[in-house]
């Protein structure tokens, strides 16, 4: 989850406006105005406990009423929001060469053991392995032919932390590569053990005859994402959903962008099949691997749904 400061900001990264705030307009109003005051309010406070009561006394609101405002406007909770700006103030300080002890009070954290307990879930690794960039951290890949172009499969020793598809296979290394700069990163054979196992397993799904892809993962989210990510990975094969259902499911029936953007943040393609999501007007919509993909990709499920769910 990515948060900016002005809508300039979000905009330069690719967002639009949001027609329902309206961050462009005088100033926000009402329950937007609410919403802008907690999140300032949280900022200012990630060093101490966020509770639903002192929030929603600072605004004006009831806790109850609050709660929800904030859910359906921003897609999260405000315990939720809090937690993911802890973590990237967190990463920024790492990144930015802090230890990890000043980086972990300075992010807001009461002690080290609550970001440790964190690490897995929201980083991917621990954050000392994280504030070098990956080093120390091995990460496994491959490349290999498939129905689809060429695809990537990486994976450290807690399960796969890269899926990707693409035509260009120096493209597809060097994304990786980005990904965790300091990793010990080594090109494998693709029929080698483990890592041979999880290509071979990623291959049979694109060809049909594994619809239920399930592999273990290690990859870094935020808890709404997890929780998006869980929805998709519940959609059948051969069935699709729009943003607005995947949200309506999840309980926040205003959150679709919000969905919209953690689709668009998995870096496991296919084990995390946000390519079932698409917009509720019809068409495709965006697929981080190309539109077109997406398409074929659909239309391999649809066709294939029959014969093999």
């Amino acid at each position: 989850m990515s948060f900016f400061s002005t809508p300039d900001e979000a905009e330069r990264s690719g967002f639009r406006a949001c027609r329902r705030c309206r961050p462009r307009a005088s100033g926000p109003v009402g329950p937007a105005r609410a919403v802008e005051r907690a999140c300032a309010w949280i900022e200012e406070h990630l060093d101490e406990p966020v509770t639903l009561e002192a929030l929603a006394s600072e605004v004006g609101l009831s806790p109850w009423h609050l709660q929800r405002t904030f859910k359906r406007l921003t897609g999260v909770s405000p315990s939720e929001y809090a937690r993911a700006r802890r973590l990237e103030r967190l990463k920024t300080r790492l990144q930015e060469g802090d230890s990890v002890t000043d980086a972990t009070y300075e992010a807001g954290f009461g002690s080290g053991s609550r970001v440790y307990e964190r690490s897995d879930a929201h980083l991917g690794m621990t954050p000392a392995t994280y504030r070098k960039g990956g080093r120390g951290m091995r990460i496994r890949y491959s490349v290999a032919s498939s129905p689809l172009g060429r695809l990537l499969v990486g994976m450290t020793g807690r399960g796969v932390c890269a899926v990707t598809l693409g035509d260009d296979e120096a493209a597809l290394e060097a994304s990786l590569r980005r990904e965790y700069p300091q990793a010990e990163i080594e090109r494998a054979d693709p029929g080698d053990g483990e890592l041979g196992e999880r290509i071979a397993a990623v291959v049979r799904h694109l060809e049909g005859a594994e619809p239920l892809l399930t592999l273990p993962l290690d990859v870094q989210a935020t808890a709404f994402q997890w929780r998006v990510w869980k929805a998709l990975q519940e959609i059948p094969y051969g069935e699709t959903r729009s943003y607005g259902e995947v949200a309506a499911a999840l309980g926040q029936p205003r959150a679709a962008r919000a969905v919209a953007r953690a689709c668009a943040s998995n870096r496991v393609a296919l084990v995390i099949p946000c390519h079932r999501v698409v917009p509720a007007e019809g068409g495709t919509g965006g697929y981080r691997w190309g539109e077109e993909r997406k398409r074929r990709l659909l239309e391999r499920e649809s066709r294939r749904s029959g014969e093999t769910v």
